[in-house]
């Protein structure tokens, strides 16, 4: 354990791969799809070829960030360019698995939008089928890859403040922005479709720790403009340690986004009016460290996330953000929505599919 007066650099910024600068294929280019195209073009890596069945939007996501790029409407003509080695699947949740699917059969590696599955079932099938493909299966929880969420979960990860006692998390914001949207028919907009990153990060601050039970609720706010309930929370139980999340997505006034983790020999805490301006702050005894953070979730998470796993491919080593990895996260979150539902305490792992939330819509 390193002393507090000689606490190392903590990385935190996205990595890229030495020499690997494969051709890689998006399949679908809706709006998320512009944040991944900013983020592969500020990291000069290669997108050889765009896919949607709306042409006109893969045509403007090409005239805009890869002018030379091929364009397909059919994913299948794709995914048979035996130069496309990477896929990167960004369209809705329920074609997404099958896609996932036709692209490991075809040879390539994946990086898939999150969830990648609705199914942990489904889920361990794709991953079984990636390791007998012997190709990679990775998923874009990006906000790993937040810089001040790097910067905790690096932190966490070198053992800098010993053993996770606690975590809270806390994010006050103004999610009226689905209002008019098809979001708004998403019942669980915030437990699943917003909180899905913050499942993930818990699973990352408490690693090979398994949570013991999720109890969550949710509710409309008063004076919300969006239909769905804007308020969210849960309560975490590990074997020596609890989580807390909280979400107000009608935060008209003064935004706030907290996390504390508190641990047996120090303290990380980051603050900030957004998710993209925060400060952190790492405590362990008289040493207080206050690092100013460069770049941005949006689009450096995405960078975070494609770099990982072309990091991982050249490196042949299994990603962090893997789709294994993964299920642990959409195993929490799928049991806090059922909690939320039944009013009752659930156990990670025991539901196997999300429940319905709406998805049909998107």
């Amino acid at each position: 354990m390193p002393t507090a007066a000689k606490i190392p650099d903590i990385p935190y910024l996205p990595n890229d791969p030495q020499e690997y600068r494969p051709a890689i294929g998006l399949i679908g280019c809706g709006a998320i799809s512009k944040e991944h195209l900013a983020a592969y073009r500020s990291a000069g890596y290669r997108v050889e070829a765009l896919c949607d069945l709306d042409l006109a939007a893969a045509t403007a996501r090409r005239d805009a960030f890869y002018p030379q790029a091929t364009l397909y409407r059919d994913a299948d003509e794709l995914l048979h360019r035996k130069e496309i080695e990477v896929v990167d699947i960004a369209t809705h949740p329920l074609i997404r698995s099958e896609l996932i699917e036709q692209s490991l059969l075809a040879g390539k590696h994946v990086l898939s939008q999150k969830p990648f599955v609705l199914d942990l079932e489904l889920g361990r099938r794709l991953v079984d089928l990636a390791a007998a493909q012997q190709v990679q299966l990775a998923v874009n929880q990006n906000g790993r890859w937040a810089p001040h969420f790097h910067y905790l979960r690096s932190a966490v990860q070198m053992g800098l403040i010993g053993e996770v006692q606690s975590v809270q998390m806390a994010v006050h914001w103004d999610h009226n922005w689905i209002a008019g949207t098809e979001f708004e028919q998403v019942r669980h907009v915030i437990l699943y479709d917003f909180a899905i990153h913050w499942f993930d990060l818990l699973c990352c601050f408490f690693a090979d720790r398994q949570a013991r039970q999720v109890f969550a609720s949710f509710s409309r706010s008063g004076h919300q403009r969006a239909k769905p309930a804007l308020l969210g929370q849960a309560m975490v139980e590990y074997d020596c340690a609890q989580a807390s999340l909280f979400f107000n997505g009608n935060t008209r006034h003064g935004p706030l986004d907290t996390t504390v983790i508190v641990g047996s020999e120090g303290t990380l805490r980051s603050r900030g009016p957004n998710l993209n301006r925060q400060q952190v702050t790492l405590s362990r005894g008289q040493t207080v460290i206050e690092p100013k953070l460069e770049g941005s979730w949006f689009p450096g998470g995405f960078h975070g996330t494609m770099g990982e796993l072309l990091c991982a491919i050249e490196e042949n080593r299994e990603p962090q953000n893997s789709a294994k990895n993964n299920l642990h996260s959409l195993a929490l979150c799928f049991a806090a929505v059922a909690s939320a539902e039944s009013g009752q305490a659930v156990q990670p792992g025991s539901v196997m599919q999300l429940p319905d939330c709406g998805l049909e819509t998107l």
